[in-house]
């Protein structure tokens, strides 16, 4: 039987745990901040998936060893605090998979979990939080990979589950792709909008300099994008259903710590290594530090 450790039951986490669940993986244990009896994941449509295990708490706890898998889902700046969780359910031979925002999938997870090997993920898909425990999903699961055998594995594990799984040759172009998706959507906590924010004539072309100052940095990292890039970009969220809106939107509304540095301080940090201007983001950012901040 293949176990499987999703280390931050979110968004992300909840879904991949429903999608391991279908697939048949019995052992799926939940390792999480805070404890949750059951994890309830619907979708229009289907029947609702409710998680078989609660969600753990106590990394000390557990003494069922290493798991064969390992999915990382929490957020970037939650990594550290993660790290007990890793060290009790990653052993050499565990495949960790880390699906999360920016660029530094490997940097940040590798030193907490070597000598095992690290799988860089990216989800395409995520779940809207309707109330404690209950995910939303709006769209079928979507992972992106590089193109390899672990890759291949991590598809082999999740696509029975309903879940889609494709790999990339070009795994970096794709991470940037992200990146600049991300930055954008920090628009929605700016202005408390969701997605319909990008119908303005204004904001839409507010996030298409935002997007190109991504593509120029992204560029300058070795990313393939094109020169339409941001501005098709931008038209896709414009096209969105109106009322959709990205995860750290829905932690704004939930006063919660914000993923600000991986989504957009990214981008002024590389932007002055290669000596790239980046005025939009030098405003967005700060800003979107304070917001995380919260009152007080």
């Amino acid at each position: 039987m293949t176990s499987i450790a999703i280390v931050g039951p979110g968004s992300i986490g909840a879904i991949l745990a429903a999608v391991a669940q279908r697939a048949g993986h019995a052992d799926v244990m939940l390792c999480g901040r805070t404890a949750v009896g059951h994890i309830v994941v619907e979708r229009d449509g289907e029947p609702p998936v409710v998680l078989a295990q609660p969600v753990r708490t106590a990394p000390d706890e557990h003494d069922a060893g290493p798991a064969d898998w390992v999915l990382v889902t929490v957020k970037a700046h939650q990594t550290g605090g993660a790290e007990p969780w890793l060290r009790r359910v990653v052993g050499p031979d565990t495949r960790v998979v880390v699906i999360r925002n920016g660029i530094e999938h490997r940097a940040a997870v590798e030193p907490l979990v070597a000598p095992a090997p690290v799988l860089p993920a990216i989800a395409t898909s995520a779940a809207e939080p309707i109330a404690p425990g209950r995910f939303f999903m709006r769209e079928q699961p979507r992972l992106i990979a590089p193109e390899g055998e672990p890759g291949r594995a991590l598809a082999e594990l999740l696509t029975p589950g309903g879940a889609i799984v494709d790999l990339s040759e070009d795994f970096d172009t794709v991470l940037w792709q992200k990146v600049c998706r991300s930055s954008v959507a920090a628009l929605t906590v700016l202005t408390g909008r969701r997605l319909a924010i990008f119908r303005r004539a204004d904001i839409h072309a507010l996030a298409v300099a935002l997007a190109q100052e991504c593509v120029t940095v992204g560029r300058a990292e070795g990313a393939r994008l094109s020169d339409t890039f941001a501005e098709t970009l931008i038209a896709e969220l414009a096209a969105m259903q109106p009322d959709k809106a990205p995860s750290i939107f829905f932690d704004r509304l939930a006063g919660r710590q914000l993923e600000w540095d991986a989504r957009s301080a990214v981008i002024c940090r590389l932007g002055r290594r290669h000596g790239i201007p980046t005025p939009v983001s030098d405003v967005v950012v700060p800003l979107l530090a304070a917001a995380s901040d919260g009152e007080g």
